[in-house]
């Protein structure tokens, strides 16, 4: 059976889907913010796809206290690869356009999912490496905790809270233009 070809206006669609997906390298992923009475104005750690970023140094200093293991950029080997596997799926995504093939559409869309949700449980997977796998030895003997993927969560004497950042808004909006084309060519 052969696949349906997409409109001129898809493949616009699908080249505007690869420059997001490209300038979503560029920005943060995910992050954490943490307030307390010592730290009205805050302390963040701050994700991109091939870095750690914001106040980590005096994060994992209050870490220590608990027992939490050091944040450390070499303890993420995903930030030696993601932005790779992001550029490629950019050019995936960019050879859509010329392509122009319904059933290469559910190809695209069917990596975004696979990939969002590989990408989720990996996040889910490092949360609790870190808030599960407490020190015992700590000076403050702290239970085990989880840290949401996204929400808010009381440690000790501070207020966390975890959210997504901008670079997911865009590879959000990228999956988005994935669906208008089928969601423009659906039967009536």
């Amino acid at each position: 059976m052969k696949s349906k070809n997409l409109s001129g206006f898809s493949s616009i669609l699908l080249l505007i889907a690869a420059g997001l997906i490209v300038v979503s390298l560029f920005f943060p992923w995910w992050r954490l913010d943490f307030f307390a009475p010592q730290y009205p104005e805050g302390l963040e750690l701050v994700v991109y796809p091939n870095k750690l970023e914001g106040d980590i140094n005096n994060i994992n200093s209050l870490n220590h206290y608990i027992g939490m293991a050091e944040f450390c950029q070499e303890d993420f080997p995903e930030f030696q690869f993601l932005p790779f596997i992001l550029i490629g799926l950019a050019l995936i995504v960019g050879i859509g356009a010329i392509v122009r093939r319904k059933g290469y559409l559910y190809f695209l869309i069917g990596l975004f999912v696979v990939g969002g949700i590989i990408g989720l449980m990996d996040l889910k997977l490092r949360l609790d490496q870190y808030s599960k796998n407490l020190d015992p030895m700590a000076p403050i003997d702290y239970e085990p905790f989880s840290i949401p993927i996204v929400g808010g969560n009381v440690i000790a004497n501070f207020n966390t809270y975890s959210l997504f950042g901008v670079g997911i808004y865009f590879a959000t909006v990228a999956f988005i233009l994935l669906l208008i084309p089928l969601w423009k060519d659906r039967k009536k």
